[in-house]
Order: structure tokens, then sequence, then C-alpha cells
């Protein structure tokens, strides 16, 4: 439905105008890591799905509420730039925290409630989802194990040491995990870490020191054979 991080099809919906504040050089982190281009139609289209739920099934936007949604659109936008004026990234999480915050702002109470609801039940969704996914496995030494989850998070956790409770290595592993393919190897592993970690900077400069660790970890495994370990 209304979901920022939605690829589905929006024809029927009716499409708002363009927007001016744009910024070629700006990112968008999707949860699995990748980085994709900022799109502010995306926010526009969001935002409209929303409305419409409110408007219980009704298939065709008013005139007051296009204008609602070009002008909610060009606020998230606006604040977006003034964070990242030369460019940059950010994650997808932001950005809906940013269209809540406009839609409260602006008294669309009951819309801003529609929308909250849905990325709660989008994340029971993926969460779920992830439940179910089958049993990886990995490559090591020529030999096919399970993807131990717990001492991935252990490992990341060591990564994580002194840096306080504002890094996260389940987020870290989580998105790792959706990267990694059945029968991968396990340093391709750790490279999925150092991309997943990597990603979380702009959200947390404390990822930084994540990142080094973890690349750190895999040049003495690839060159020593052997992990460091933070006392």
């Amino acid at each position: 439905m209304y979901d920022t991080d939605t690829t589905a099809s929006f024809d029927a919906l009716p499409q708002p105008r363009q927007h001016s504040a744009t910024n070629p050089s700006l990112q968008v982190i999707r949860r699995n890591g990748a980085a994709v281009p900022f799109n502010p139609e995306k926010i526009s289209i969001a935002m409209s799905k929303a409305f419409l739920a409110v408007e219980h099934g009704k298939t065709a936007m008013s005139s007051r509420m296009r204008e609602q949604v070009m002008l909610l659109t060009q606020t998230v936008v606006t604040a977006l730039m003034r964070r990242l004026p030369s460019g940059g990234s950010v994650h997808i999480e932001d950005i809906q925290d940013q269209v809540e915050l406009a839609l409260m702002r602006s008294g669309e109470h009951d819309v801003a409630k529609a929308y909250v609801l849905y990325r709660e039940k989008r994340t029971a969704e993926r969460a779920s989802q992830a439940h179910d996914t089958p049993q990886l496995h990995i490559t090591m030494d020529g030999n096919r194990q399970p993807l131990d989850i717990a001492k991935l998070t252990e490992m990341v956790a060591e990564a994580c040491l002194d840096l306080g409770t504002e890094v996260s290595p389940k987020i870290v592993v989580e998105q790792a995990v959706r990267d990694c393919y059945d029968g991968i190897s396990f340093n391709e592993v750790r490279r999925a870490l150092i991309f997943s970690a990597r990603s979380l900077i702009e959200r947390e400069p404390a990822y930084n020191t994540v990142t080094a660790r973890l690349l750190l970890d895999l040049i003495r495994a690839e060159v020593l054979g052997e992990s460091v370990k933070r006392l």
C-alpha cells in the first residue's frame, strides 16, 4: 500500500506534480543495505495511499488532498536536503520518520495514524518472512555447514564493543543475512557484514568503527587465517 519502500505498481493513483527540490546525489539505503537514487515521487505516492486509506475506499483524491500531498512531500524533501545539503545517503526508515512527522505537524493525525499502522504491519510481515526463511548454509574449508546466526551476532557484537547502545549487532546481521545465498563462502558472509555496517554510518557515525573492525577481521582471516580478538 503506502510503504515508501514498495516497488508495486501505482498506475491507478493520481500522479502528483513534480517537485523542484531534488538532489541527484542523494541516495536511499534500503533495508537490505542496497543504495538507490532518491525519488520524491515515492514519498508522494506513499502519502496518497495513506490519505486514501483514511477516506475509506475512495478511489480518487480531491484537489485539497492533492495539494496537501504536494506540500507535505515538499516539506519532507526540504527536511532531508537540509540535513544533507551536499548529498549523501539516508536510510528508508529515516525518510518514513520524516513523513510521519510532517503529517503530525500539519494536523493530519488520522492519516499519520494510518501510516504508522501500515509501517507496523509491514514490519511484522518482514519479520514473519525472515522467520520462515529456509536454513542457509555456508561453505568453509570445502565443507558445507548451517549458517550460525548466533555466532555472526557474537562476531559483530565484538566489533561493536565499547561503542554504546547506538550501534546494534542484530541490525547489522539481519541486513547482511538478507544478502546471503545458500552455499555462500564464509568470507563472503564477512563482506556482507561489512557492507551492512557501512550502510548504517549515515544513521550513526559509530558504525564507521564497526565497519573498520569487521574489515580488519576479514583481512586477518584472509591473510593469516585468524580473527581479531578485542579484549
